[in-house]
Protein backbone atom coordinates (compact mmCIF):
# COMPACT_ATOMS: atom_id res chain seq x y z
CA UNK A 1 0.00 0.00 0.00
CA UNK A 2 2.76 2.49 0.43
CA UNK A 3 4.05 1.93 -2.99
CA UNK A 4 0.14 2.87 -4.43
CA UNK A 5 0.08 6.10 -2.34
CA UNK A 6 3.83 7.19 -3.52
CA UNK A 7 2.71 6.40 -6.96
CA UNK A 8 -0.71 8.14 -6.54
CA UNK A 9 0.99 11.78 -5.23
CA UNK A 10 3.46 11.53 -7.36
CA UNK A 11 1.53 10.83 -10.69
CA UNK A 12 3.40 8.08 -11.61
CA UNK A 13 2.00 4.56 -12.54
CA UNK A 14 0.65 3.07 -9.45
CA UNK A 15 1.36 -1.25 -8.70
CA UNK A 16 -2.13 -1.57 -8.28
CA UNK A 17 -4.92 1.08 -7.65
CA UNK A 18 -6.40 2.03 -4.18
CA UNK A 19 -9.78 1.45 -3.07
CA UNK A 20 -12.23 3.88 -5.45
CA UNK A 21 -12.90 5.25 -1.90
CA UNK A 22 -9.29 6.15 -0.52
CA UNK A 23 -8.24 6.92 -4.15
CA UNK A 24 -11.00 9.50 -4.50
CA UNK A 25 -10.16 11.00 -1.00
CA UNK A 26 -6.50 11.40 -1.71
CA UNK A 27 -7.29 13.38 -4.36
CA UNK A 28 -9.49 15.49 -2.58
CA UNK A 29 -6.48 16.00 -0.17
CA UNK A 30 -4.04 16.69 -3.02
CA UNK A 31 -6.78 19.38 -3.92
CA UNK A 32 -7.41 20.63 -0.50
CA UNK A 33 -2.97 21.07 -0.45
CA UNK A 34 -2.57 18.57 2.18
CA UNK A 35 0.76 18.05 3.11
CA UNK A 36 1.23 14.48 2.79
CA UNK A 37 4.41 14.46 5.28
CA UNK A 38 2.66 16.52 8.18
CA UNK A 39 -1.08 17.37 7.03
CA UNK A 40 -2.10 20.55 7.68
CA UNK A 41 -3.76 20.88 11.22
CA UNK A 42 -6.04 23.75 12.29
CA UNK A 43 -5.98 25.67 15.68
CA UNK A 44 -7.31 23.72 18.24
CA UNK A 45 -10.67 25.42 20.04
CA UNK A 46 -10.81 26.72 23.41
CA UNK A 47 -11.67 24.53 26.36
CA UNK A 48 -14.63 26.77 26.78
CA UNK A 49 -15.78 26.30 23.17
CA UNK A 50 -15.19 22.27 23.60
CA UNK A 51 -17.55 22.58 26.78
CA UNK A 52 -20.09 24.73 25.01
CA UNK A 53 -20.13 22.48 21.71
CA UNK A 54 -20.60 19.73 24.03
CA UNK A 55 -23.64 21.07 25.91
CA UNK A 56 -25.25 22.08 22.61
CA UNK A 57 -24.46 18.57 21.39
CA UNK A 58 -27.22 16.11 20.97
CA UNK A 59 -24.35 13.59 21.16
CA UNK A 60 -23.60 14.27 24.76
CA UNK A 61 -26.83 12.43 25.78
CA UNK A 62 -25.62 9.37 24.15
CA UNK A 63 -22.17 9.09 25.77
CA UNK A 64 -23.22 5.92 28.07
CA UNK A 65 -24.53 3.74 25.76
CA UNK A 66 -21.74 4.76 23.45
CA UNK A 67 -19.48 3.84 26.08
CA UNK A 68 -21.25 0.99 27.12
CA UNK A 69 -21.54 -0.76 23.51
CA UNK A 70 -17.76 -0.22 22.73
CA UNK A 71 -15.55 -0.42 25.70
CA UNK A 72 -16.38 -4.38 26.39
CA UNK A 73 -15.51 -5.27 22.92
CA UNK A 74 -12.64 -2.66 21.87
CA UNK A 75 -9.32 -3.61 23.82
CA UNK A 76 -9.33 -0.19 25.69
CA UNK A 77 -5.33 -0.49 26.30
CA UNK A 78 -4.77 -0.31 22.66
CA UNK A 79 -7.25 1.32 21.38
CA UNK A 80 -9.19 5.21 21.29
CA UNK A 81 -12.54 5.91 21.36
CA UNK A 82 -13.42 9.17 19.47
CA UNK A 83 -17.04 11.22 19.15
CA UNK A 84 -16.59 14.38 17.12
CA UNK A 85 -19.38 16.78 15.86
CA UNK A 86 -20.39 17.95 12.46
CA UNK A 87 -17.54 19.91 12.03
CA UNK A 88 -15.01 17.25 12.92
CA UNK A 89 -14.05 18.48 15.56
CA UNK A 90 -12.86 15.83 18.90
CA UNK A 91 -15.25 16.80 21.40
CA UNK A 92 -15.05 13.10 23.53
CA UNK A 93 -12.08 11.18 23.73
CA UNK A 94 -11.41 7.95 25.90
CA UNK A 95 -8.18 5.52 26.04
CA UNK A 96 -5.48 4.15 28.08
CA UNK A 97 -2.59 7.14 28.79
CA UNK A 98 0.09 5.20 26.88
CA UNK A 99 -2.41 5.44 23.46
CA UNK A 100 -3.25 9.21 24.28
CA UNK A 101 0.02 9.83 24.09
CA UNK A 102 0.63 8.51 21.16
CA UNK A 103 -2.35 10.43 19.43
CA UNK A 104 -1.61 13.75 20.93
CA UNK A 105 2.02 13.34 19.33
CA UNK A 106 -0.67 13.28 15.89
CA UNK A 107 -2.70 15.92 17.16
CA UNK A 108 -5.51 13.85 17.62
CA UNK A 109 -6.39 16.03 20.59
CA UNK A 110 -10.26 17.26 21.99
CA UNK A 111 -10.45 20.40 20.42
CA UNK A 112 -8.52 19.80 17.09
CA UNK A 113 -10.43 19.50 13.93
CA UNK A 114 -9.73 16.11 11.83
CA UNK A 115 -11.61 16.95 8.12
CA UNK A 116 -10.08 15.80 4.92
CA UNK A 117 -8.48 19.62 4.40
CA UNK A 118 -6.91 19.97 7.07
CA UNK A 119 -5.29 16.26 8.05
CA UNK A 120 -6.34 14.03 4.41
CA UNK A 121 -7.45 11.19 4.30
CA UNK A 122 -8.69 9.80 8.04
CA UNK A 123 -11.54 8.16 9.16
CA UNK A 124 -13.30 10.60 10.81
CA UNK A 125 -12.69 12.92 7.60
CA UNK A 126 -13.86 10.25 5.26
CA UNK A 127 -16.89 9.54 7.07
CA UNK A 128 -18.16 13.60 7.04
CA UNK A 129 -17.62 13.34 2.99
CA UNK A 130 -19.29 9.75 2.39
CA UNK A 131 -22.01 9.86 5.25
CA UNK A 132 -21.78 6.18 5.84
CA UNK A 133 -19.70 3.75 7.83
CA UNK A 134 -15.81 3.42 7.11
CA UNK A 135 -12.69 2.26 7.31
CA UNK A 136 -8.87 3.80 6.81
CA UNK A 137 -6.03 1.51 6.86
CA UNK A 138 -2.45 2.24 7.65
CA UNK A 139 -1.29 3.59 4.58
CA UNK A 140 -4.63 4.58 3.28
CA UNK A 141 -4.07 7.56 5.36
CA UNK A 142 -2.82 10.58 3.32
CA UNK A 143 -0.41 11.56 5.75
CA UNK A 144 2.36 9.56 6.15
CA UNK A 145 2.84 9.69 10.47
CA UNK A 146 -0.75 8.36 10.55
CA UNK A 147 0.01 5.14 8.76
CA UNK A 148 0.64 3.27 12.23
CA UNK A 149 -3.09 3.98 12.76
CA UNK A 150 -6.10 2.02 11.54
CA UNK A 151 -9.67 3.97 12.11
CA UNK A 152 -12.80 2.97 11.69
CA UNK A 153 -15.56 5.52 12.21
CA UNK A 154 -19.83 6.09 11.07
CA UNK A 155 -21.49 9.17 11.10
CA UNK A 156 -24.56 9.70 13.48
CA UNK A 157 -27.43 11.41 12.55
CA UNK A 158 -30.36 12.57 14.36
CA UNK A 159 -33.15 10.54 13.01
CA UNK A 160 -35.32 13.51 13.61
CA UNK A 161 -34.31 15.13 10.43
CA UNK A 162 -31.16 13.28 8.89
CA UNK A 163 -29.00 15.96 10.00
CA UNK A 164 -25.61 14.89 10.65
CA UNK A 165 -24.74 15.18 14.39
CA UNK A 166 -21.15 13.73 14.39
CA UNK A 167 -18.92 10.49 13.68
CA UNK A 168 -18.48 7.71 15.66
CA UNK A 169 -14.27 6.44 15.70
CA UNK A 170 -12.43 3.86 17.23
CA UNK A 171 -8.74 4.43 16.35
CA UNK A 172 -5.49 2.16 17.28
CA UNK A 173 -2.32 0.99 16.20
CA UNK A 174 -2.18 -1.18 12.99
CA UNK A 175 -0.83 -4.20 14.91
CA UNK A 176 -4.20 -4.00 16.87
CA UNK A 177 -6.25 -4.31 13.60
CA UNK A 178 -9.46 -6.34 13.60
CA UNK A 179 -11.75 -6.21 10.84
CA UNK A 180 -15.09 -6.76 13.02
CA UNK A 181 -14.32 -3.54 14.50
CA UNK A 182 -15.86 -1.40 11.47
CA UNK A 183 -19.21 -3.64 11.78
CA UNK A 184 -19.02 -3.13 15.44
CA UNK A 185 -18.70 0.77 15.21
CA UNK A 186 -21.62 0.78 12.97
CA UNK A 187 -23.95 -1.23 14.96
CA UNK A 188 -23.54 0.42 17.96
CA UNK A 189 -24.09 4.27 16.31
CA UNK A 190 -27.32 2.49 14.63
CA UNK A 191 -27.98 1.48 18.03
CA UNK A 192 -27.45 5.31 19.03
CA UNK A 193 -29.44 6.77 16.17
CA UNK A 194 -32.33 4.35 17.65
CA UNK A 195 -32.12 5.87 20.80
CA UNK A 196 -32.70 9.24 19.85
CA UNK A 197 -34.89 7.94 17.75
CA UNK A 198 -36.97 6.84 20.64
CA UNK A 199 -36.54 9.74 22.80
CA UNK A 200 -37.75 11.94 20.44
CA UNK A 201 -41.23 9.99 19.79
CA UNK A 202 -41.61 10.25 23.80
CA UNK A 203 -41.32 14.03 23.10
CA UNK A 204 -43.86 14.09 20.56
CA UNK A 205 -46.39 12.13 22.35
CA UNK A 206 -45.99 14.78 25.62
CA UNK A 207 -46.89 17.58 22.90
CA UNK A 208 -49.55 15.57 21.50
CA UNK A 209 -50.97 15.74 25.29
CA UNK A 210 -50.81 19.09 25.84
CA UNK A 211 -52.08 19.93 21.87
CA UNK A 212 -55.24 17.54 21.05
CA UNK A 213 -57.43 19.14 23.71
CA UNK A 214 -56.51 23.05 22.08
CA UNK A 215 -56.68 21.73 18.60
CA UNK A 216 -60.58 20.28 19.61
CA UNK A 217 -61.24 23.70 20.12
CA UNK A 218 -59.66 25.41 16.89
CA UNK A 219 -61.98 25.88 14.36
CA UNK A 220 -60.18 25.67 10.04
CA UNK A 221 -56.96 23.54 9.38
CA UNK A 222 -54.79 23.26 12.15
CA UNK A 223 -51.25 21.35 13.38
CA UNK A 224 -49.84 20.75 16.54
CA UNK A 225 -46.09 19.95 15.60
CA UNK A 226 -42.78 20.09 17.99
CA UNK A 227 -40.08 22.29 16.90
CA UNK A 228 -38.81 20.00 14.00
CA UNK A 229 -41.84 20.02 12.25
CA UNK A 230 -43.10 16.27 13.48
CA UNK A 231 -46.99 16.49 14.12
CA UNK A 232 -48.37 15.95 17.23
CA UNK A 233 -52.02 16.67 16.03
CA UNK A 234 -53.98 17.79 13.93
CA UNK A 235 -57.45 19.17 12.88
CA UNK A 236 -59.68 20.16 10.00
CA UNK A 237 -57.11 18.20 7.66
CA UNK A 238 -55.56 15.15 6.29
CA UNK A 239 -53.01 14.23 8.69
CA UNK A 240 -49.51 14.88 7.83
CA UNK A 241 -46.01 13.16 8.89
CA UNK A 242 -43.83 16.63 9.30
CA UNK A 243 -44.21 19.76 8.19
CA UNK A 244 -40.87 21.21 7.37
CA UNK A 245 -40.30 23.95 9.16
CA UNK A 246 -38.10 27.67 8.43
CA UNK A 247 -35.14 27.37 9.71
CA UNK A 248 -35.36 30.21 12.32
CA UNK A 249 -39.05 29.82 12.96
CA UNK A 250 -40.31 33.02 14.63
CA UNK A 251 -44.48 33.36 15.79
CA UNK A 252 -46.31 35.41 13.26
CA UNK A 253 -46.93 34.87 9.89
CA UNK A 254 -45.41 32.49 7.81
CA UNK A 255 -45.40 30.63 4.25
CA UNK A 256 -44.77 26.83 3.73
CA UNK A 257 -44.15 25.24 0.75
CA UNK A 258 -46.30 22.09 1.97
CA UNK A 259 -49.15 24.38 3.01
CA UNK A 260 -48.82 28.06 1.74
CA UNK A 261 -49.66 31.02 3.90
CA UNK A 262 -49.61 30.07 7.58
CA UNK A 263 -49.22 31.65 10.77
CA UNK A 264 -47.19 29.96 14.14
CA UNK A 265 -48.17 30.48 17.75
CA UNK A 266 -45.51 28.76 20.48
CA UNK A 267 -46.36 25.98 22.08
CA UNK A 268 -44.52 24.03 24.64
CA UNK A 269 -41.54 22.44 22.69
CA UNK A 270 -43.37 22.83 19.23
CA UNK A 271 -46.10 25.13 17.14
CA UNK A 272 -49.26 25.42 16.62
CA UNK A 273 -49.42 25.96 13.13
CA UNK A 274 -52.60 27.72 11.46
CA UNK A 275 -53.43 27.25 7.85
CA UNK A 276 -54.73 29.79 6.00
CA UNK A 277 -57.60 29.84 3.74
CA UNK A 278 -59.27 26.58 1.76
CA UNK A 279 -56.71 26.46 -1.35
CA UNK A 280 -53.41 25.69 0.13
CA UNK A 281 -50.07 25.92 -1.29
CA UNK A 282 -51.63 27.76 -4.28
CA UNK A 283 -51.76 31.14 -2.24
CA UNK A 284 -49.22 33.58 -2.22
CA UNK A 285 -46.77 31.76 -4.17
CA UNK A 286 -43.02 31.80 -3.95
CA UNK A 287 -41.19 33.95 -7.01
CA UNK A 288 -37.54 32.62 -6.24
CA UNK A 289 -35.51 29.26 -4.84
CA UNK A 290 -31.78 29.48 -4.59
CA UNK A 291 -29.76 26.03 -4.93
CA UNK A 292 -26.66 26.58 -2.41
CA UNK A 293 -24.06 23.68 -3.02
CA UNK A 294 -20.77 25.36 -2.34
CA UNK A 295 -20.76 23.63 1.08
CA UNK A 296 -18.97 20.59 1.09
CA UNK A 297 -20.93 18.40 3.38
CA UNK A 298 -23.99 19.68 2.61
CA UNK A 299 -26.72 21.76 0.58
CA UNK A 300 -29.34 24.34 1.09
CA UNK A 301 -32.54 25.46 -0.89
CA UNK A 302 -34.31 28.60 -0.07
CA UNK A 303 -37.63 29.26 -1.19
CA UNK A 304 -38.24 33.29 -1.23
CA UNK A 305 -41.15 35.26 -2.24
CA UNK A 306 -43.93 38.52 -1.11
CA UNK A 307 -44.88 36.16 1.65
CA UNK A 308 -41.68 35.34 3.70
CA UNK A 309 -37.92 33.11 3.03
CA UNK A 310 -37.76 29.28 3.59
CA UNK A 311 -34.56 27.51 3.98
CA UNK A 312 -33.66 23.72 4.39
CA UNK A 313 -30.62 21.97 4.57
CA UNK A 314 -30.80 19.05 1.31
CA UNK A 315 -29.56 15.12 1.77
CA UNK A 316 -27.43 14.19 -0.24
CA UNK A 317 -29.31 12.67 -2.93
CA UNK A 318 -31.58 15.52 -3.11
CA UNK A 319 -29.08 18.06 -3.38
CA UNK A 320 -28.19 15.54 -6.91
CA UNK A 321 -31.93 15.66 -7.99
CA UNK A 322 -32.51 19.23 -7.71
CA UNK A 323 -28.93 20.10 -9.43
CA UNK A 324 -30.31 18.29 -12.20
CA UNK A 325 -33.71 20.23 -12.44
CA UNK A 326 -31.61 23.72 -11.85
CA UNK A 327 -29.78 22.59 -15.36
CA UNK A 328 -32.81 21.45 -16.84
CA UNK A 329 -35.45 23.94 -17.02
CA UNK A 330 -37.14 22.47 -19.44
CA UNK A 331 -37.98 19.22 -16.71
CA UNK A 332 -36.43 15.78 -16.63
CA UNK A 333 -38.44 12.43 -17.00
CA UNK A 334 -37.95 9.42 -14.22
CA UNK A 335 -36.02 7.84 -16.46
CA UNK A 336 -33.85 10.81 -17.67
CA UNK A 337 -33.02 11.30 -13.45
CA UNK A 338 -32.48 7.61 -13.06
CA UNK A 339 -29.82 7.54 -15.85
CA UNK A 340 -28.44 11.11 -14.78
CA UNK A 341 -28.16 10.02 -11.18
CA UNK A 342 -27.48 6.31 -11.68
CA UNK A 343 -26.46 6.56 -15.17
CA UNK A 344 -29.00 3.24 -15.35
CA UNK A 345 -32.63 5.27 -16.86
CA UNK A 346 -34.59 1.76 -15.74
CA UNK A 347 -34.34 3.11 -11.71
CA UNK A 348 -37.69 4.93 -11.98
CA UNK A 349 -38.94 3.45 -8.88
CA UNK A 350 -36.11 4.82 -6.78
CA UNK A 351 -36.25 8.39 -8.73
CA UNK A 352 -40.16 8.17 -8.27
CA UNK A 353 -39.83 7.72 -4.51
CA UNK A 354 -37.11 10.44 -3.78
CA UNK A 355 -38.94 13.03 -5.67
CA UNK A 356 -42.67 12.36 -4.00
CA UNK A 357 -40.82 12.92 -0.71
CA UNK A 358 -39.34 15.96 -2.14
CA UNK A 359 -42.62 17.46 -3.54
CA UNK A 360 -44.06 17.15 0.14
CA UNK A 361 -41.71 19.21 1.20
CA UNK A 362 -41.40 21.69 -1.47
CA UNK A 363 -45.44 21.34 -2.72
CA UNK A 364 -45.54 24.87 -4.37
CA UNK A 365 -41.88 24.50 -5.87
CA UNK A 366 -41.88 21.35 -7.94
CA UNK A 367 -43.49 20.01 -11.00
CA UNK A 368 -43.89 16.43 -12.53
CA UNK A 369 -44.74 15.27 -15.89
CA UNK A 370 -41.69 15.96 -16.32
CA UNK A 371 -40.58 16.54 -13.33
CA UNK A 372 -39.63 20.34 -12.99
CA UNK A 373 -39.15 23.57 -11.18
CA UNK A 374 -42.80 25.84 -11.39
CA UNK A 375 -43.53 28.08 -13.84
CA UNK A 376 -42.47 31.54 -13.59
CA UNK A 377 -39.75 30.59 -10.43
CA UNK A 378 -36.18 32.37 -10.93
CA UNK A 379 -33.99 29.72 -10.02
CA UNK A 380 -30.06 30.74 -8.89
CA UNK A 381 -27.69 27.76 -8.58
CA UNK A 382 -25.13 28.33 -6.46
CA UNK A 383 -22.11 25.96 -6.80
CA UNK A 384 -18.18 25.57 -5.41
CA UNK A 385 -15.54 27.76 -7.86
CA UNK A 386 -13.58 24.87 -7.99
CA UNK A 387 -16.14 22.58 -10.38
CA UNK A 388 -13.91 19.29 -8.56
CA UNK A 389 -15.69 20.46 -5.36
CA UNK A 390 -19.24 20.15 -6.37
CA UNK A 391 -20.67 17.57 -3.70
CA UNK A 392 -18.02 15.33 -3.21
CA UNK A 393 -19.22 12.49 -2.26
CA UNK A 394 -21.73 11.78 -5.04
CA UNK A 395 -20.81 9.14 -7.25
CA UNK A 396 -24.10 10.11 -9.26
CA UNK A 397 -22.64 9.96 -13.24
CA UNK A 398 -24.03 13.30 -13.76
CA UNK A 399 -22.24 15.39 -10.89
CA UNK A 400 -19.02 13.41 -11.82
CA UNK A 401 -19.45 14.73 -15.61
CA UNK A 402 -19.77 18.11 -14.51
CA UNK A 403 -16.94 17.68 -12.01
CA UNK A 404 -14.64 17.15 -15.01
CA UNK A 405 -16.22 20.32 -16.99
CA UNK A 406 -18.79 18.61 -19.41
CA UNK A 407 -21.87 19.07 -19.97
CA UNK A 408 -24.61 16.14 -20.23
CA UNK A 409 -27.99 16.23 -21.92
Amino acid sequence: MPAVREAALSGARAPAPPRPLIGESWNRALRHGVNPDTGRPGPLISAEEVEHRRHTSRLGELLPQLREGLTEAVDAVRHLIVVTDADGRLLWREGSSGVRRSADRLGFLVGASWTEDLVGTNGIGLALVERRPVQVHSAEHFVRTHHSWTCAAAPLHDPRDGRLLGVLNVSGPVPAFNPATLALVTAVAKVSEGELRARHWESVDRLRTVAAPMLARIGGRALAVDRDGWTAAVTGMAPVGRVILPRDAQPGRAWLPSLGPCSLEPLPDGWLVRVDGEDGPGEAPPSRVELDLRPARTGTVTVSGEAGRWSHALSPRHAELLYVLARHPEGRTAAELAADLFGDPTRTVTVRAEMSRMRRTLAGVLRHRPYRFAEGLEIRLLVPDDPAGLLPASTAPVILAARRGVTTG
